[in-house]
C-alpha cells in the first residue's frame, strides 16, 4: 500500500511540474516560431528576390557599357601579303617584289558614332524604366495576392464563429428532442444549417490556399508562414487632380518615353548612313635583293585614302530611314494612348474607391446594425423559449452574409487603393 501511495505522489509531483513548466515551454515555442508575415515583409521579400527587375537592371548595365564602346572608332585591320611575286624566279628575280604588312583603320561618320551612343544610352535608360515598372508590378501582385488571403482568413473566421453557435444549438436541439420537447426536424435542420457552414469554411480554406500559393509567386516558402489578419493601413488616395499629376511620373510612361528617345536616335543613325565615309589604308612592303648596280633594293611605303560614296545605295538607306521614321512616330501613338489608358484606369480606380467608401458607410450606419439587432432578438427570444429555431438560424445567416459582404467591399476598397498606389505612386510605406 507505501509503494502505491508513493507512486501516486510521483505522478502527481511530476503533473505538478509539468504543469509549471507548461507555460515556459510554450513561451520558448513561441520565441522560436517566426513572427506573423505581414504585408511590408512580403512586399520587402518580393522586391529583394524580384529576378525579373534584376535581368532589366543587368541588361540597363550592358547597354551602359556599349555606350562607351560606341563612341570609340571601330578595330583596326592589320594586313599581309605579297605584291608582284613572280611565277617562275623566286622572291629576288623581280624588283618590284615585296612582302607587304598594313594597317587600314574606317573612320565613321562623327554624326553615326553620336547617334549609336544616344540609341545605346536610350536603351540603358529603357530597361532601368521597364525595371523599374516591373518591381511595381510585382508590388501591387503581392498586394492583391496578399488581400485574397485576408479577405479569406477572416471570413473564414467569422463563418468558424457562427459554426460554432450552430453546434451549440444543435446539442440544444439533441437534448430538447430526448426529453420530447422539440421534433426530430429541428434537430436536422440545425444540422443542414451546420454542414452547410462546414461547406463554406472548406472553400474558404481552398481559397486562402490559392491566395497564398499565388503569393508564393514572389516570396518562395515564406508564403506558408502565419500571416497577419491586420487590414492595410493605407492613408487616403487624395484627390483626383493631385492623383493625375503624378500619373506623369508613372515608370511605364517613362519606359515608353525611353522607347521613343530609341527610335528617334534610329533615325538619326540611318541618316547617318547616308553621308560620305572614309578609310585610310598605311603599308610596309619589304623587297630582297639588288639592282644590277649592286645597290640594294629599297623597301616601299604606301598610303592611301578610301572615300566611300552611297550613291547607288541611296535608295536602300532611304527606305532604312523612312523604316526608323515610321517606328518613331508608332512610338510616339504608344506613349500618347498609353497616357490616355492610364489616365482612364486612374479615374476609374479613383471613382470606384469613393464609391466602395459610401457603400462601407451605408453597411456601417444601417444595414449592419439592423441585421445584428435582428439576430441578437431572435437569439434572445429562442433562449427564453419564445421563438423558434428557424427564426435564429435565418436572422443569423443573413447576418453572416452581411458581415461577408461588407468585409468584402471593405477588401476591394483595398484592392482599388492598390491600383490607385501602382498608377500615381506606391500607396502606403515603402518596404
Amino acid at each position: 500500500m507505501a509503494v502505491a501511495d508513493s507512486s501516486k505522489h510521483k505522478r502527481a509531483s511530476a503533473a505538478v511540474a509539468f504543469a509549471l513548466a507548461a507555460p515556459c515551454l510554450a513561451a520558448t515555442a513561441a520565441n522560436d516560431a517566426p513572427a506573423a508575415l505581414s504585408l511590408a515583409e512580403a512586399e520587402r521579400l518580393a522586391l529583394q528576390d524580384d529576378l525579373g527587375a534584376v535581368a532589366l537592371l543587368e541588361e540597363a548595365q550592358a547597354f551602359e557599357d556599349r555606350t562607351i564602346a560606341a563612341g570609340k572608332l571601330p578595330a583596326a585591320q592589320l594586313r599581309f601579303g605579297m605584291a608582284n611575286f613572280p611565277i617562275h624566279g623566286g622572291f629576288s628575280s623581280e624588283g618590284m617584289t615585296h612582302a607587304q604588312v598594313g594597317l587600314r583603320q574606317r573612320f565613321p561618320t562623327a554624326a553615326e558614332r553620336a547617334a549609336a551612343r544616344q540609341r545605346e544610352a536610350a536603351s540603358a535608360t529603357l530597361r532601368r524604366t521597364q525595371a523599374e515598372e516591373q518591381r511595381d508590378r510585382v508590388r501591387l501582385a503581392v498586394r492583391h495576392a496578399w488581400l485574397d488571403g485576408l479577405l479569406a482568413r477572416r471570413s473564414h473566421r467569422l463563418v468558424a464563429d457562427l459554426r460554432a453557435l450552430f453546434a451549440d444549438l444543435v446539442d440544444i436541439e439533441r437534448s430538447l428532442y430526448a426529453v420530447g420537447s422539440k421534433s426530430q426536424r429541428d434537430v436536422l435542420r440545425a444540422e443542414f444549417e451546420g454542414s452547410q457552414l462546414d461547406a463554406r469554411l472548406v472553400g474558404l480554406t481552398q481559397q486562402d490556399a490559392q491566395a497564398r500559393a499565388a503569393l508564393s509567386r514572389w516570396i518562395g516558402d515564406a508564403a506558408e508562414r502565419r500571416m497577419t489578419d491586420d487590414a492595410p493601413d493605407w492613408p487616403d488616395v487624395g484627390p483626383l487632380p493631385t492623383l493625375q499629376l503624378r500619373l506623369a511620373t508613372h515608370p511605364a510612361l517613362a519606359a515608353s518615353a525611353a522607347r521613343v528617345d530609341v527610335e528617334k536616335a534610329e533615325i538619326a543613325l540611318a541618316e547617318s548612313l547616308l553621308r560620305p565615309m572614309w578609310t585610310v589604308d598605311v603599308g610596309y612592303g619589304y623587297r630582297d635583293g639588288s639592282h644590277p648596280n649592286g645597290l640594294p633594293r629599297s623597301d616601299l611605303a604606301s598610303a592611301s585614302a578610301t572615300l566611300a560614296l552611297p550613291v547607288f545605295t541611296r535608295p536602300r538607306h532611304e527606305r532604312g530611314v523612312d523604316a526608323a521614321q515610321a517606328r518613331y512616330r508608332a512610338a510616339i501613338a504608344s506613349k500618347d494612348d498609353l497616357l490616355r489608358q492610364l489616365a482612364a484606369d486612374l479615374r476609374g480606380e479613383h471613382q470606384r474607391w469613393l464609391d466602395l467608401g459610401r457603400r462601407i458607410a451605408v453597411y456601417d450606419e444601417a444595414i449592419l446594425a439592423n441585421a445584428g439587432a435582428v439576430a441578437d432578438s431572435a437569439l434572445a427570444a429562442y433562449r427564453s423559449e419564445a421563438g423558434d429555431l428557424a427564426t435564429v438560424v435565418r436572422s443569423q445567416i443573413d447576418l453572416l452574409d452581411i458581415q461577408l459582404a461588407r468585409l468584402q467591399l471593405v477588401v476591394e476598397r483595398h484592392r482599388a487603393q492598390a491600383e490607385i498606389g501602382y498608377l500615381a505612386g506606391a500607396t502606403g510605406p515603402q518596404p
